[in-house]
C-alpha cells in the first residue's frame, strides 16, 4: 500500500525510512561498559559505528527504570504524555499497589502503532514480557505486518497474540532462563533473522539488565556479554539498516568496601517521624523480577498522611548523607516530566552508590549473590547514543534517550 513521507506521533515527525529503522536499548548499559569492551578489543563493530558514525552520550528519563525509558522511547515522548512512571505504582483511590505494565496505564500511542497504521512493518522483540503489552498496544497480527514477542514466553507465543507462533522453534534457540544472558541474546537473534527475512520498515530490540545488575564493566562476564552484542551487531548493519544504540539507564556499585549493600530503609525513618503506616513508601523498581537487585533502586516516593508537614519531612531527608535529592510533587513533576497524579507527596533519590528501602525486614536480599548494582536515579542517567550513519546529533542533556527513532527513522530516510 502506499506510504505517507512521514507518520506523527505525539506532535513529533518520523521521516518514512527508505531501509529499516532500527532501536537498540541496551538495559542498564553504562557506558563504562562499551569503554572497556572495545578497549579490549571485543567490539570491532561499535568502534568503527564510534568512529564512522555518530558518538553521543545522551540522558535517560527519571526515574532511570526499565518500563519508563522504554515507554518514552517507544513513544518519543517523557512520562508526563505516556504515563508510564515506574514498574510499580500505588493507586490511592484503591489502596492497591500495582505492576505499572498494563495497557491501561498508557496514556499515549506508540511510535510503533502509528507507523502500523500508516502500513509499515513492524518488529519489536523483548527479553522480559512484562514489557510486551505495552511496546505493541495498538498493533494487530492479522495481516502479517507486526510481530511483537519476548524472549521469556517464546516458547509459548502465537500468531494471533504476537504475531509469531512458538518463536524460540521459529528461531531454534530455546527458550532462555529469565535471568541469563541468554535472555537478551535471543533478541539479538531474533533481530537478525526478522531483518533478513521479515524486512520490516522498523524494528525496535529491548534487552535484560541481567548481566549488567551481576556484573562490573572490568569483569569478564560482562565483557563476554558485549562480544556477544556486537556480532550480531555486525550482521544488522551488514544488511543495510539505520541502526540506532542506546539504553535505558546506566548502573552504579550500590554496595560498601565489604560488598554489602547500601541502603537507606525511608519507611523506617517515616514510621519513626510520623506513626508506623501513617506514610507509604513507594519503591517504582519493583517487578517480578527481583532476585538481582532486591527491588532496591535510586528512587522513592511517598504518600504523606493528612496534615503531615510536607516541608520539615523533606528538610530531615535532605539532611541525610544517603540522600542525594528530595524535593515535593510540584517540583518533580517539573523537573522530571513526570505524571502528577501517580507519584507520591515527595520523590526522593539516593546518591551515587547507595540505594532507597522500605522497611529492613521487607526486603529479601538473600537471593543476592554478587554485591548490588542498581540504578533508578540521577547518577544512572547517562547512556549511549550510538548511530551508525553521520548525523549532526546534540548532545546530553538535550539529547535524550527517546529521541532514538526520531533519528533512526531520519538516519534510515536519508
Amino acid at each position: 500500500m502506499p506510504h505517507p513521507a512521514s507518520v506523527t506521533a505525539n506532535d513529533r515527525s518520523y521521516p518514512w525510512p527508505k531501509v529499516c529503522a532500527i532501536a537498540i536499548c541496551l538495559d542498564g548499559c553504562e557506558p563504562e561498559y562499551l569503554t572497556q569492551a572495545i578497549a579490549k578489543g571485543l567490539m570491532p563493530t561499535l568502534k568503527r559505528m564510534r568512529e564512522t558514525g555518530t558518538d553521543r552520550l545522551a540522558h535517560s528519563v527519571i526515574p532511570s527504570f526499565t518500563n519508563p525509558n522504554n515507554l518514552s522511547i517507544a513513544t518519543g515522548r517523557p512520562p508526563s504524555v505516556h504515563g508510564i512512571c515506574g514498574n510499580y505504582l500505588y493507586e490511592p483511590e484503591t489502596g492497591q499497589e500495582v505492576m505499572m505494565n498494563d495497557v491501561r496505564f498508557l496514556r499515549a500511542p506508540t511510535v510503533f502503532s502509528r507507523f502500523y497504521e500508516a502500513g509499515a512493518r513492524v518488529a519489536i522483540v523483548t527479553a522480559k514480557d512484562k514489557l510486551r503489552a505495552l511496546l505493541g498496544a495498538g498493533l494487530r497480527f492479522d495481516e502479517d505486518r507486526a510481530k511483537c514477542f519476548s524472549a521469556e514466553r517464546s516458547a509459548t507465543s502465537t500468531q494471533a497474540e504476537h504475531g509469531q507462533d512458538k518463536a524460540a522453534e521459529w528461531l531454534g534457540f530455546g527458550q532462555p532462563d529469565v535471568y541469563s544472558a541468554e535472555l537478551s541474546e535471543f533478541v539479538f537473534a531474533a533481530g537478525v533473522k526478522l531483518l533478513a527475512e521479515w524486512k520490516p520498515d522498523v524494528m525496535y530490540l529491548t534487552t535484560t539488565d541481567y548481566v549488567q545488575h551481576k556484573y562490573a564493566p572490568n569483569q569478564p562476564q560482562a565483557q563476554a556479554f558485549y562480544a556477544m552484542f556486537d556480532k550480531y551487531l555486525a550482521q544488522l548493519d551488514a544488511m543495510g539498516a539505520a541502526i540506532v544504540v542506546t539504553a535505558d539507564h546506566g548502573m552504579k556499585p550500590k554496595h560498601d568496601a565489604h560488598g554489602d549493600p547500601q541502603v537507606i530503609y525511608v519507611q523506617d525513618l517515616l514510621d519513626d517521624w510520623l506513626g508506623k503506616a501513617a506514610a507509604r513508601v513507594i519503591l517504582p523498581i519493583t517487578d517480578p523480577y527481583v532476585v538481582h537487585h532486591g527491588a532496591l533502586g535510586g528512587f522513592g516516593t511517598a504518600y504523606l498522611p493528612k496534615g503531615a508537614d510536607h516541608a520539615d519531612i523533606i528538610a530531615r531527608l535532605a539532611a541525610r548523607p544517603e540522600i542525594l535529592e528530595v524535593m515535593d510533587r510540584a517540583e518533580a513533576v517539573a523537573r522530571f516530566d513526570l505524571p502528577a497524579d501517580r507519584i507520591g507527596d515527595i520523590v526522593m533519590i539516593s546518591t551515587e552508590n547507595m540505594t532507597i528501602g522500605t522497611s529492613e525486614h521487607r526486603h529479601d536480599l538473600a537471593a543476592l549473590n554478587e554485591p548490588l548494582r542498581s540504578h533508578g536515579g540521577l547518577t544512572e542517567q547517562e547512556v549511549p547514543f550510538i548511530v551508525n550513519r553521520v548525523m549532526d546529533l546534540p548532545a546530553q542533556p538535550v539529547l535524550r534517550n527517546f529521541d532514538a527513532f526520531f533519528y533512526a527513522t531520519t538516519a534510515a530516510a536519508l
